[in-house]
């Protein structure tokens, strides 16, 4: 018995030791998480493991009827995104999953109507005069020449002094997007990247703007830019590129210059109206990178998988678990473990103790009454 009961301390001994470690290393791991901005749980996957885990997603979302309602869904716009609409017939052939024949037929005859001759010049005729009627197939023929180079810049800088200078509403967005267009063609601009990237991140920013395609947050960015980061003062007298730098403050535009230099990786990796179609997806330069990264991994298949799977999960196929992520799962399963065994071992500990008891009182109660056998022999 007293070996049983050396054995039981030196288990929970050891026990309260492992619970220890393990609280110990979790804390530390947790502590190195807070205190290093770099060691964060998740990192960007490889170009494999992208690939690798969107064909996973696939595998469920990616099911007849689903695409079937992406199909209905993009053929009842009053635009039709064919960049769209394309990726996702070209999903289903990838996949070998059969279009309805009606579905089908529907998309041929869409198609037709849209490619016939007297609908692409009035289509285009419309969008040279106004970009937010511009389809996403004719925008970088009508719009482009202008917004892609520095003479856009120039022309809206000009126009936001002007406006300022005669007390008008200034457009805040177009301004931050210019200042940084010509910035980067001047290399004012250019930590976040090479020059030519943040231009061109500029310009796909700026045709994505007149379009209606920048989503909330990018454009709550470029304002913030413009206001915390323009002396308006100075404005109106911007001549030349010197005027520009003494009229900005660098510091407060590098949020929009990382965030459009990553842009341009998306455009790089595909094309600049594939860069304008998924261009609504990215609130941040993380969201960018993780596009550019998607692109880079997936090139011509993202966008039918992007229409599929939705921001969430195709940017959750981007990253992965960090080593650091790995050090405070093991931290927290010995920790849980080593908890569990502990409580279990003082529950078992705490019934035998409790069994033992009653057994040693009902011993006397017992020993008091002599056997029958033995009462009837006497008598």
């Amino acid at each position: 018995m007293r070996g049983t009961g050396a054995w039981r301390k030196l288990t929970r001994l050891i026990l309260l030791m492992v619970l220890a470690g393990s609280l110990a290393g979790t804390a530390l791991t947790a502590a190195r998480i807070a205190a290093d901005p770099l060691l964060t749980p998740f990192v960007e996957a490889s170009k494999d493991q992208i690939e690798a885990a969107t064909e996973k997603l696939l595998i469920t979302a990616a099911t007849p009827e689903t695409l079937h309602a992406h199909l209905a869904n993009r053929l009842a716009e009053t635009r039709r995104n064919w960049l769209a609409l394309d990726a996702l017939v070209d999903l289903a052939y990838e996949r070998k999953i059969p279009i309805d024949s009606a579905l089908n037929a529907a998309v041929q005859t869409a198609r037709e109507e849209d490619h016939s001759t007297y609908a692409t010049l009035t289509s285009c005729a419309a969008c040279a005069y106004d970009p937010a009627q511009c389809a996403l197939s004719q925008v970088m023929i009508c719009q482009a020449p202008i917004a892609l180079t520095p003479i856009g810049d120039i022309a809206g800088i000009t126009r936001a002094g002007v406006t300022y200078a005669s007390g008008g509403e200034v457009d805040q967005i177009d301004l931050a997007l210019s200042v940084v267009g010509l910035g980067a063609t001047a290399a004012i601009l250019a930590s976040g990247g090479t020059s030519g990237l943040v231009k061109a991140g500029a310009g796909l920013a700026k045709l994505a703007r007149k379009m209606g395609r920048l989503s909330p947050r990018l454009v709550d960015m470029a304002v913030d830019a413009a206001r915390t980061g323009v002396n308006w003062a100075a404005l109106p007298g911007v001549r030349n590129l010197d005027d520009l730098t003494a009229a900005i403050r660098t510091e407060a535009f590098l949020p929009l210059t990382n965030t459009l230099t990553d842009l341009n990786r998306l455009n790089t990796a595909t094309d600049a109206t594939t860069a304008l179609h998924l261009l609504p997806m990215v609130d941040d330069a993380a969201d960018a990178r993780r596009l550019a990264n998607a692109a880079d991994a997936l090139g011509p298949k993202l966008v039918g998988r992007a229409e599929v799977l939705g921001k969430a999960r195709l940017f959750r196929a981007t990253l992965r678990l960090s080593e650091t992520a790995w050090a405070l799962g093991a931290g927290l399963v010995g920790l849980l473990l080593s908890t569990a065994s502990l409580i279990a071992g003082m529950i078992q500990h705490a019934l035998i103790k409790r069994l033992r008891t009653s057994l040693k009182r009902s011993a006397p109660e017992t020993a008091q009454k002599p056997p029958a056998g033995i009462l009837r022999q006497r008598g």
